[in-house]
């Protein structure tokens, strides 16, 4: 997605917070993209960025194999800002000091700034001289390089933050893209908007028609199969591209048997009858459970899952005979004929180390982005690709989902194969089924769905003893995971009531056969996944 007059490029340098600084420049209604910071510079430049940001990162400058500052990024041609690791690199590529503090800060910090210096333009002014911020670095810029002047101070940073208003370099040694920060928002706004000069396009109605256009261009006359979930990002795929093509697209609906309670029911009804779009609904239950069969491993069961599920199209799509519509115009010779919408978002496609981020550690391998073989028989139509989880819901609204729809908790690709640990059986799927469904029921009863950002049960492949009626019982332990976040790549864990969490507990332990224990998994993200599996 690079056709726009507005954009900012981030050059992600191993920080925690890289997609964060991304959230925030899309929140300013600026497109962004991040690339990994030895990205070759004709894609980052490809972009035509009108600023850049340089992140974070877990280094040291003067650390053997650091990543380095690449040329391109102060010949002159754009504004730029680096932020903590940023600034150090701008600071020693630049001719200044980096050195080693002899007080490390982490945490939430004081600092000074000078009045109006922030940027330099008017509305850095309207922020307070002292802000409270979030700072995590070990080493310091000890002196500016010529041309600098410093812009921010704190008790133990003389220089937390430089600007060289000349050359449209700026660098900042605290994380505005935090929540711990104050007018962390502004700032970057302020920087993107004012210093840049970027408009506000990045909306949900421009995501909207340039993403018509561009799937249009991309289908031409050939049929689109989207493999719907009923989750949020395969609903929203489906309406944006039932909006740009209409009958060209199929729904394809596989009841994998790893699905949520009633789920399947509830899909078809929407999409069949409520949206009027095509759906073919497939019953898979046992192809799905056989090739699961005694495997334990997460990333196997992707694997398997995400095969299995292309296979299982190639097999409607066979069934259906599906061509090209021949009044539209037509496709390039030796093209695959059949399209497969697919609702992977940002977050999939930087945790799944796509070529996006090529130096970040592979958390685990997504569904989407990760489980496909290499020769399935459909081209890849991804609209939401490089959309976060808030913008595609505001997408889906403007498009005209129900709420039901739009704010449905998320799901995983692989469903609840990777919420039973350990093995898959129809007896530990229908137990975990039950277990979900009275966490759904409960946090629906106590208004608290939509302020859990994600709530699920987790079935563990451990026993413990339990005693039920007097009687000895070795069950089997059920986890609750509820989680709150802004943007699903930092998540804190949900304050949920004790009264609330006691009736679940209840529920489960005596409507569940099976189960004799509850626990309340309390991890943020990082340093534990949202999903456990």
């Amino acid at each position: 997605m690079n056709s726009h007059t507005d954009g900012i490029a981030i050059l992600d340098f191993g920080s925690q917070y890289s997609q964060l600084i991304a959230r925030r420049v899309r929140e300013a209604n600026v497109y962004c993209e991040l690339f990994p910071w030895d990205a070759p510079a004709e894609k980052v430049l490809g972009l035509k960025p009108r600023g850049i940001i340089l992140s974070g990162g877990p280094n040291s400058v003067y650390d053997p194999g650091a990543p380095q500052l690449p040329a391109y990024v102060v010949d002159g041609a754009v504004p730029v800002l680096g932020i903590c690791y940023g600034m150090q690199l701008l600071a020693k590529a630049l001719g200044g000091v980096v050195a080693s503090s002899t007080h490390r800060e982490y945490g939430q910090t004081d600092i000074e700034l000078d009045p109006g210096a922030l940027f330099g333009a008017a509305r850095a002014a309207m922020l307070p001289r002292s802000l409270s911020v979030w700072m995590s670095h070990g080493d310091r810029v000890d002196r500016v390089p010529a041309g600098f002047r410093v812009i921010a101070h704190s008790a133990n940073s003389p220089i937390a933050g430089m600007a060289d208003d000349a050359r449209g370099i700026y660098a900042i040694q605290f994380h505005p893209e935090v929540n711990h920060t104050q007018h962390g928002r502004e700032i970057i706004a302020h920087f993107v908007h004012d210093v840049c000069g970027c408009g506000s396009e990045w909306t949900s109605a421009g995501i909207i028609e340039e993403s018509i256009a561009r799937i249009r261009e991309q289908a031409g006359n050939r049929p689109v199969i989207c493999g719907l979930s009923g989750g949020v990002d395969s609903s929203v795929t489906a309406a944006l591209v039932h909006r740009a093509v209409g009958d060209q697209l199929t729904c394809v609906f596989v009841d994998t048997g790893l699905l949520r309670k009633r789920e399947a029911e509830q899909v078809i009804d929407t999409f069949q009858r409520e949206q009027g779009i095509r759906l073919i609904a497939v019953n898979a239950t046992e192809e799905f459970l056989d090739i699961l069969q005694g495997v334990t491993d997460p990333e196997e069961k992707r694997r398997r899952i995400g095969e299995k599920f292309v296979r299982v199209f190639e097999s409607q799509i066979a069934s259906l005979d599906i061509k090209p519509q021949p009044e539209m115009p037509g496709v390039s010779t030796g093209a695959k004929t059949v399209m497969l919408a697919q609702g992977t978002l940002y977050p999939d496609v930087i945790e799944s180390r796509g070529p996006e981020r090529q130096t970040a550690a592979k958390i685990k391998t997504h569904h989407n982005v990760g489980g496909l073989p290499k020769d399935m028989q459909f081209e890849l139509l991804e609209p939401l690709r490089f959309l976060f989880k808030d913008e595609a819901r505001a997408v889906g609204s403007a498009l005209g989902l129900p709420d039901s729809i739009v704010w449905r908790q998320p799901f995983p690709g692989p469903g609840l194969a990777v919420r039973v640990l350990g093995e898959i059986t129809w007896e530990r799927l229908e137990r975990l089924r039950d277990a979900d469904a009275i966490l759904q029921e409960e946090l629906q009863r106590a208004d608290l769905l939509r302020a859990t950002s994600q709530a699920f049960a987790v079935l563990l492949p451990v026993r413990a003893v339990g005693v039920m009626g007097d009687g000895r019982t070795y069950s089997e332990v059920v986890a609750i995971r509820a989680v709150t976040t802004d943007d699903f790549m930092t998540a804190d864990w949900a304050r949920i009531p004790y009264e609330v969490l006691a009736r679940i507990s209840s529920r489960i332990v005596n409507e569940v056969q099976g189960v004799n224990r509850v626990t309340y998994d309390i991890t943020t993200k990082p340093p534990a996944t949202i999903e456990w599996e």
